[in-house]
């Protein structure tokens, strides 16, 4: 395999057509019953996840949807699930159970993320690798969103300093054409949102991290 390779897709056969053509009914009405619309929002952990919810829950309402497979140690992995839940638990107990943010994890299965970015192993941080990490988790989100009938999809990983924005978007939008849903395209470090949420980990005594996640990354 060489660095040029594309990066491999997470879904396949007559569901990734389907979705492709648009041939399935198209998911972008309020969903029923809620007084805000209902978000799929990806969370790449916890203390990402804390200034972008602040921001978006009075707009939305949000299940935050915990699928990294790109975390390959998996003590790794559990420490930064349990940080996750830990921001939720918290922030949840001052609001009344409507407005309670929702928690769904996605598969952890770190095959699939080897799978996704073999021949890039050697790429440098932020590179082709760290794009197709990004295209698979995403991908992952917006296919959920579908399927699920979520009205919007998003992703936390915008929050960091060190994340392309620019590419990020491009994914996203891409594939809210693709499965005929909408995306909510924001660059979340913008108006203090990192500052934001490194005050938010400290509020909450939460766990952070001092690499992405994948042993590449940690190298």
């Amino acid at each position: 395999m060489t660095g040029d390779k594309e990066c491999k897709p997470s879904i396949h056969g007559c569901e990734a057509e389907e979705a492709a053509k648009g041939q399935l009914n198209p998911i972008n009405n309020f969903s029923e019953g809620l007084e805000k619309p209902s978000l799929l929002l990806h969370s790449c952990c916890g203390p990402c996840s804390t200034s972008v919810v602040e921001r978006l829950a009075g707009e939305y309402h949000i299940t935050l949807f915990f699928y990294n497979p790109c975390i390959t140690d998996p003590e790794e992995y559990q420490r930064r699930k349990s940080a996750q839940l830990e921001f939720l638990r918290k922030y949840n107990e001052s609001l009344p159970p409507k407005e309670h943010i929702g928690f769904k994890e996605g598969p952890y299965d770190t095959k699939n993320f080897y799978r996704a970015i073999e021949g890039l192993e050697q790429e440098p941080e932020g590179g082709k690798r760290c794009r197709c990490c990004f295209m698979q988790r995403l991908e992952k989100t917006a296919e959920t969103c579908r399927m699920e009938g979520y009205d919007y999809f998003a992703t936390t990983l915008t929050v960091s300093p060190h994340k392309n924005y620019g590419l990020i978007s491009s994914i996203g939008r891409n594939l809210a054409v693709r499965y005929g849903i909408s995306f909510v395209d924001q660059d979340f470090k913008k108006k203090d949102g990192f500052k934001r949420s490194i005050e938010l980990s400290r509020t909450y005594g939460l766990y952070r991290q001092n690499y992405c996640g994948c042993e590449f990354s940690k190298r």
